[in-house]
């Protein structure tokens, strides 16, 4: 049967039909339909989120150790955090087939950094699968738990943004199941202490010799002979335009196994054209490989170092044509992304861009966006779970230098649950003064609406307990009566407890809790939030002096023109945010 999948549905898709049993991620766009789309497949694979990538790498480690095919999932920075366990883990080997997919962005649609993670395969001694489209990430996944129990490596399965998300026919095949050997200690192979790993990193070099021998002659790397002028060398999405632009007018070596490289195959292949041309997005991975073989070529020289490539790109760095595009003489418009009109982090960030002498500090997740204008209520991002630890150091660095200057750190629930409590354990433990804001809105909502162990359910939709986020700050540290929750829909209850707690010299936790408005409520939060969407707000325009106040919310459902402020009653959700900040009392809450 054939059927349009995106490539993370392919990709799952793979992931059953190779056998695999164990699948473990944590959720990041591109990446984040992959898992979405494996409890579909029912017992056959066991499917979950984890709190972070590292533990979702350790898990499906474990999984693969007890011998069944097992893989993880992340974007690119998800790498990062996952790279303690995997740097080791290739050192031992496998037991069950082991693939970790890493979804790279290139371009930064959705990211806060551009890294190509080919060099972390590289640097870790991972074997490397890049598919070009959904076809190839199916039949990679698949074939990939086979490739690992043949070499006796973990694989690191490539993909991009664009290879993620974009469609195309794929063929479906069965399911091949693979036997599950009983567990037998392996002391020697999985306990790496220095004896053993000395060993075990002299042993990876011949696993990785052998897989170098493999890679000159295998179904992933393959040559196609055209017209010989020009010698295509490139892998993965970037194939696809090279193969859009030069059409028959080159030859191709589309690489799908980049780590290790295969030399011969490459030697082979550029001695048989002419010139050679390097097509491949962010770093010059490949390119530096082929000039350590001695061979000429033509790459980042002319294709940007950054950035996501597109055929108008690679024609006009190649062949030097500029697009045929319709060019218009009308003014670009940039629409920034804002929070959404409801947004129970819209309440809070109000509240705190009405403060002076406070730094901001802030984290990955959709109330980045408490950054913009006109709140300018967050400061800095880095990454999962840094605003409370940089909001702790900032802290101590500020009273040592004898200012005055409040720290405040914000973090949203899933990423508390991701890094952000080993963060305020170090500012407990070491006597920090931020206050620490956790916005609860009772599911992961940047990437979709995952659940995480703090929503009550699973990935595959059973019910689970819930962390209580009270409880675990206390039993961090913190002082019980340093812990408040509020509902940041409420502005004076809000400011009250920013006033509480600032006022201290020791850390502080504010816990916001209210549902995320895009979510699909469940039961219990039908029950403990029973106004949700039940109410909206309307301006009365005999009382309204069109003093702004209410857009200097940043409430998307807020029209202002010249000569008013209307709402769009199709987007508000009847936060009354804009209703409290009113000084004419002219915005009413009315019953939908």
């Amino acid at each position: 049967m054939k059927v349009i999948m995106s490539g993370n549905e392919a990709t799952a898709r793979g992931a059953y039909e190779g056998g695999a049993r164990f699948a473990s991620a944590y959720p990041g766009t591109p990446s984040t339909e992959i898992l979405e789309n494996m409890p579909q497949y029912g017992d056959s694979v066991y499917s979950e989120w984890a709190p972070n990538e590292k533990v979702a790498t350790e898990a499906a480690i474990g999984a693969s150790i007890a011998g069944v095919r097992s893989f993880c999932a992340m974007k690119h920075v998800g790498m990062n955090v996952a790279a303690d366990p995997i740097f080791t883990f290739a050192y031992t080997g496998v037991t069950g087939g082991f693939v970790m997919v890493v979804a790279d962005d290139p371009g930064q649609h959705s990211s806060q950094n551009e890294q190509d993670n080919r060099n972390t395969a590289k640097s870790a001694r991972l074997l490397m699968l890049e598919p070009a489209d959904s076809q190839e990430s199916k039949d990679f996944m698949k074939k990939a738990f086979a490739l690992s129990e043949k070499f006796d490596m973990p694989v690191l399965f490539h993909v991009t943004t664009r290879t993620c998300h974009s469609k195309g026919i794929v063929e479906l095949g069965d399911r091949e199941e693979a036997a599950v050997p009983d567990y037998e200690p392996k002391i020697k192979k999985y306990v790496t202490a220095p004896a053993n790993a000395k060993v075990l990193r002299a042993t990876l070099e011949d696993r990785i010799a052998a897989a170098k021998e493999f890679s000159n002659n295998c179904e992933f790397n393959r040559v196609e002979m055209h017209d010989t002028k020009i010698g295509v060398i490139t892998s993965g999405v970037s194939y696809q335009y090279a193969r859009e632009i030069f059409e028959d007018g080159a030859s191709y070596l589309k690489l799908g196994l980049t780590f290790p490289m295969p030399d011969d195959l490459i030697k082979d292949f550029c001695s048989k054209v002419d010139k050679v041309y390097i097509v491949e997005e962010m770093d010059p991975y490949i390119e530096e490989h082929v000039k350590m073989l001695g061979i000429d070529c033509i790459g980042k020289d002319v294709i940007p170092k950054y950035d996501e490539l597109n055929t108008d790109i690679v024609r006009k760095a190649f062949l030097g044509v500029e697009p045929d595009t319709y060019k218009s003489d009308m003014a670009t418009v940039v629409r920034p992304p804002a929070l959404c009109a409801g947004c129970p982090h819209r309440g809070l960030f109000y509240c705190l861009s009405k403060r002076k002498g406070i730094m901001i500090t802030g984290d990955i997740g959709c109330y980045t966006l408490g950054m913009a204008p006109p709140l300018n209520a967050v400061h800095t991002t880095i990454c999962m779970g840094a605003s409370i630890s940089q909001g702790h150091g900032a802290s101590i660095a500020l009273k040592d230098a004898g200012k005055d200057t409040k720290v405040v750190s914000v973090i949203g629930d899933s990423t508390f649950f991701h890094t952000g409590v080993n963060s305020l354990m170090d500012a407990v433990y070491n006597s920090g003064s931020n206050l620490s804001i956790i916005l609860d809105n009772r599911i992961t909502g940047m990437t979709g609406h995952q659940q995480n162990p703090g929503t009550g359910f699973t990935l595959m939709g059973k019910e689970a307990p819930e962390v209580d986020i009270p409880a675990l700050c206390k039993s961090i540290g913190v002082k019980d009566e340093n812990i408040i929750t509020v509902n940041p829909n409420n502005l004076e209850e809000t400011n009250a407890a920013l006033d509480k707690l600032l006022a201290k010299d020791e850390p502080t936790v504010l816990i916001t809790r209210w549902p995320c408005v895009l979510k699909k409520f469940s039961q219990q939060d039908l029950d403990e939030f029973p106004t949700l969407h039940k109410t909206q707000c309307v301006i009365d325009q005999d009382k309204c002096k069109n003093c702004k106040m209410c857009v200097k919310t940043g409430c998307p459902a807020l029209i202002s023109t010249k000569d008013n402020v209307v709402v769009d009653y199709t987007s508000c959700n009847g936060c009354t945010v804009c209703r409290q900040v009113c000084p004419f009392d002219a915005i009413e809450e009315v019953t939908r």
